[in-house]
């Protein structure tokens, strides 16, 4: 079906464009031509899924043919307008390919050697020595929320059960909330940035420090909803951002640094060796070394 849709489209236009195709020595099926360079029906492969109907597969070839054509009038248009030495492009592909080369060697050679594992350890030891480089950007607090409508029965349980100085019951919370909330977050394992909660949240923070410090609990009524926040602990913008906050990042520079160390090892090895077998010579009294313009 697929093969039946794409010759059909393929005769179609060329019905179209009062056109016969033809065949070259290499006996492949010519579909169009454009400024000597031709499209093969070969070239269409994959263009037609299993299962297209044939208008569609027509749509498909089509569009395909048109697009071909487009990039073959650029690409002559671009070849008789540039310079020859713009149109030498050797030099970038060599390049382009050692450097694919070396990336793929070197991908290569981590995938082998790179000892990925990075312990509690290192990561608290560079977090010690590094704190400067972890400072928030963003005042961070760990919560506990709840959304309710604001004619809510439920509203003195759950502020009773948000609001005790001393206890914070979470299961308890989060129970109660897969019945009576709209909305709900008990996760005060991980920390939020404090804009981020204030857009769920709709409170008015004017000084986050002085805010933080005197609230512990809030409680509010607003556009037929009722707010209740449990902040549990805060750390100002600017303060040296947990371990906690930083663990994965730490973990990946680690990591990073690793695979640096393990490529520059392995360039220096290779030198070493080209140079014990002789294998380079510089040139020292070339002219071209001296004479830079």
């Amino acid at each position: 079906m697929k093969k039946i849709g794409v010759l059909i489209g393929i005769a179609f236009l060329l019905l179209l464009a009062g056109c016969d195709y033809f065949e070259k020595s290499s006996n492949e099926i010519v579909v169009a031509e454009c400024y000597g360079k031709y499209l093969y029906e070969s070239d269409l492969k994959g263009i037609v899924p299993e299962g297209t109907t044939i208008m569609d597969s027509i749509q498909r070839v089509s569009t395909f043919i048109d697009s071909w054509i487009m990039r073959q009038v650029l690409i002559h248009q671009a070849e008789n307008n540039l310079d020859k030495d713009k149109l030498d492009f050797k030099k970038q592909m060599e390049e382009y390919r050692t450097s694919l080369v070396i990336y793929a060697y070197e991908s290569q050679l981590i995938n082998q050697k790179l000892d990925t594992t990075v312990s509690e350890y290192e990561i608290a030891a560079y977090y010690e020595q590094n704190k400067e480089d972890f400072q928030l950007r963003n005042t961070m607090v760990k919560v506990a929320y709840v959304i309710l409508d604001e004619d809510s029965k439920q509203k003195a349980a759950f502020q009773k059960l948000l609001s005790d100085p001393d206890t914070l019951l979470l299961q308890a919370i989060d129970i109660q909330a897969n019945y009576y909330a709209i909305k709900s977050y008990v996760d005060v394992d991980h920390w939020m940035r404090l804009d981020d909660l204030t857009n769920i949240i709709p409170i008015e923070i004017f000084n986050a420090e002085s805010f933080l410090r005197k609230n512990k609990f809030v409680c509010f009524d607003m556009n037929e909803y009722t707010y209740m926040v449990r902040f549990v602990e805060y750390l100002l913008e600017e303060n040296t951002s947990p371990l906690e906050m930083v663990r994965n990042n730490i973990k990946s520079v680690i990591l990073a640094q690793r695979k640096q160390a393990l490529i520059e090892k392995m360039k220096a090895s290779l030198y070493e060796k080209a140079k014990r077998d002789r294998a380079f010579e510089v040139y020292v009294g070339s002219p071209t070394l001296y004479n830079a313009d």
